[in-house]
């Protein structure tokens, strides 16, 4: 079922205004085919509102009746096709689940319920994995998923696209090394059809009660790549650096704002008196940090990643061991542009003088409006003639 949608305006109805849609059994699948055909990444059920689904990070309406309780109802019994869910989910009053609509697609879902209601949230898995030129990352994400040892993160604030960037970058081992790629995933949201490598793809909560646990017992699995999808407590952290230590590539997310933010949040999950020790095996360990963004581009027809690129150079190790050290990381990457680093604020720079960002919504994600407007100044922004190519070393 097709999904039309204006360029800048709400969703058109999925069925004639005269032949309104029952949500309810039968209509679960129309609403997931929608969901799809409209390149949403979620779709909401709740009593009390319309359908709703997640397009370019904004939650949008479709034009049909407000769900009822009963609606919901028999919209989260038909989502969870297996006894042990709905087990779960009658006694939890929530459950993760998983669901796969032939000729439709697969999904990850969680039904729970919100004052007093059944409610419901379905992600679309993806079966096509983007590569890492089609989400138009700079050449320095590829050479980091090049590398055959150390630890390589991922960082952002929930829903920035993590997955997505992780997920290219298998994608692109995948086209380019006989190895064994180990995933752990909560949950697993690309499916990765096996091209030169091996891949086992485990879940949490369903392959595996943890990643800490599937992280301990997968480097005896003979891996040579390990995917952590998010890196949440110590244990898990110990296990990738020692992984990292003994010759695996890890590839992991964290929930970090920046770069920086994501070295020092490593080294704050240690306890105080192993922090020492801890920043050594940091330092010796890490091989980079992509951190990551996303910004409505001009039209708002999408959203463009905004990074921020750490590479492990010599002088970055050093001062992640000096735990008195008064040199700032981000001084380091802002002045790292031939090893591929960049801060977020040159970034931006670059997106705006470009012209695929306003210069409005770039301001409206930075720390320091001041100072982002005083880089594009420099930049030439608002000079006849200027353009990206003023930055130089910030762009692919």
């Amino acid at each position: 079922m097709t999904l039309p949608v204006r360029p800048s305006g709400p969703l058109l109805p999925l069925a004639p205004a005269a032949v309104p849609l029952a949500p309810a059994a039968a209509s679960l699948r129309a609403l997931l085919e929608a969901a799809v055909t409209s390149g949403a990444s979620d779709l909401h059920l709740r009593a009390g509102s319309p359908p709703l689904v997640r397009i370019d990070g904004q939650l949008l309406p479709l034009a049909l009746p407000t769900l009822t309780a009963s609606d919901t109802e028999v919209l989260v019994v038909d989502a969870l096709p297996r006894d042990r869910d709905r087990e779960a989910y009658s006694s939890d009053q929530e459950c993760d689940f998983a669901l796969d609509m032939p000729g439709v697609g697969r999904f990850r879902g969680n039904a729970y319920r919100a004052r007093g209601s059944a409610s419901l949230v379905l992600r679309h898995v993806r079966e096509v994995v983007p590569s890492i030129d089609q989400l138009g990352l700079p050449d320095v994400v590829r050479d980091l998923a090049a590398l055959e040892t150390g630890l390589v993160l991922v960082a952002g604030p929930t829903g920035c696209g993590k997955s997505t960037t992780l997920a290219a970058m298998v994608d692109a081992i995948n086209a380019a090394r006989r190895c064994h790629i180990l995933t752990i995933e909560d949950p697993i949201e690309y499916l990765h059809a096996e091209r030169m490598a091996t891949l086992s793809q485990r879940e949490v909560h369903t392959d595996t009660g943890s990643f800490a646990s599937a992280l301990r017992s997968g480097l005896r699995q003979d891996p040579d790549v390990i995917l952590v999808g998010e890196i949440r407590d110590l244990e898990t952290l110990r296990t990738a650096l020692q992984a990292a230590e003994t010759g695996h590539l890890v590839l992991a997310s964290l929930h970090a704002r920046t770069a920086p933010d994501a070295v020092n949040r490593m080294i704050d999950m240690f306890p105080v008196d192993e922090q020492r020790q801890a920043r050594t095996t940091i330092a010796e360990s890490l091989q980079g940090v992509v951190s990551q963004r996303l910004v409505q581009t001009v039209g708002g027809g999408g959203r463009a990643v905004v990074l921020e690129v750490l590479v492990t150079t010599a002088r970055v190790r050093d001062v992640i061991r000096d735990q008195e050290s008064e040199i700032p990381l981000i001084d380091i990457i802002a002045e790292g542009q031939y090893y591929g680093m960049r801060t977020f604020q040159q970034d931006l720079v670059r997106l705006v003088m470009s012209g695929r960002v306003e210069k409005d919504a770039a301001e409206a994600i930075v720390a320091q409006p001041a100072d982002f407007n005083v880089a594009l100044k420099r930049a030439g922004y608002g000079m006849s003639g200027a353009s990206a190519t003023r930055l130089d070393g910030v762009g692919r």
